[in-house]
């Protein structure tokens, strides 16, 4: 893992194309931005991991993780396109 510390608007780029910034710090919480084109997945890990507890208790204890992806990529994209605004270019 890279660990790196990061000021309030500064970022980093991933693969040349996947920008992610900070955008604010309050208290414990760190509130980011992410770019990536869309046909990169992104998802909150505990969005992944909480379905993958719900599908080991479906199937009696197997985790199938494309399928726990699946389903967090879409309660993701669901919640991106509800809270999505214009990114600004930099």
């Amino acid at each position: 893992m890279l660990i790196l510390t990061r000021k309030i608007d500064q970022g980093i780029i991933i693969a040349g194309n996947i920008h992610v910034r900070v955008l604010g710090v309050e208290r414990d919480r760190v509130k980011i931005g992410i770019s990536a084109p869309r046909e990169v997945t992104v998802l909150r890990d505990e969005l992944v991991e909480r379905d993958q507890r719900n599908n080991a208790k479906k199937e009696g204890g197997n985790t199938h993780s494309a399928d726990a992806a699946s389903t967090a990529k879409k309660q993701e994209e669901t919640a991106t396109k509800q809270e999505e605004t214009p990114a600004t270019g930099s």
